[in-house]
């Protein structure tokens, strides 16, 4: 498809003592590139995996991206069923009575899996850490807390979670890492009110956000893809 490089299928889940299973494409061999790329509530790593070749832009160097499959835990909000699930919802109000501790094992999972990526030759200056929704969550409230820097931030259709302790946790470092944030104007899970509160918050933090609205629901879209290509094309120079 002309992305200036083999597109390589997806390889069978990881198995890691600590870290949780992941399902990787690489787009050649020996990625000097990485996405680390977090689902949403209920999904799992295969939920994104298919919008791979829909980023791929001609020119970018080898890429390899990440796609774990969050624990399966139980859902407040959901009547107590067990799910893939970053952190607990409690109610329909997802500001409100925050599972921190469920928020902070999951940062540390992020955290790790960026470790990874330096371990196998990809340091975290070219790891962009992306999520939707939940994982969107997980990505910002990782991202600004990183005592590296990372390549930048995608938080798709998502807010800050423990944004108090988020915010005076965060770091000189973090505050200079690019960020893109998109959402649904008609988002009904995830207000897109609650994701502009988080995107002019992170912005008072002196955060540089690349912010795109659509005329959607809880989900993503063409234009929004096609925005996020571009932008993921900039944070990464030639190897």
């Amino acid at each position: 498809m002309g992305y200036g490089g083999d597109f390589l299928p997806a390889a069978p889940a990881m198995i890691h003592p600590v870290l949780p299973d992941c399902i990787e494409i690489t787009t050649a061999p020996n990625p000097t590139c990485a996405v680390v790329f977090l689902h949403g509530l209920g999904a799992d790593g295969n939920d994104f995996a298919p919008v791979v070749p829909q980023l791929l832009r001609p020119g970018w160097p080898p890429v390899r991206f990440v796609f774990p499959h969050a624990p399966v835990r139980p859902i407040t909000v959901n009547g107590g069923m067990r799910m893939r699930a970053w952190y607990d919802i409690a109610g329909v109000d997802i500001a409100a009575r925050q599972d921190e501790a469920g928020v902070r094992q999951s940062i540390g999972l992020a955290d790790a899996l960026i470790a990874r990526e330096g371990e196998r030759g990809v340091p975290p200056s070219r790891v962009v850490l992306a999520g939707f929704s939940q994982g969107g969550a997980i990505a910002l409230a990782a991202g600004v807390r990183r005592a590296q820097p990372l390549a930048g931030i995608v938080a798709l259709s998502t807010y800050l979670p423990i944004a108090e302790s988020s915010i005076a946790q965060s770091t000189r470092t973090a505050r200079s890492t690019p960020v893109f944030m998109a959402h649904g104007a008609f988002d009904p899970i995830v207000p897109q009110a609650l994701g502009e509160r988080s995107r002019d918050a992170l912005r008072a933090l002196g955060m540089k956000i690349d912010w795109h609205s659509y005329p959607m629901a809880h989900q993503v879209c063409p234009p929004e893809i096609m925005a996020l290509a571009t932008w993921l094309g900039a944070r990464w120079p030639a190897a």
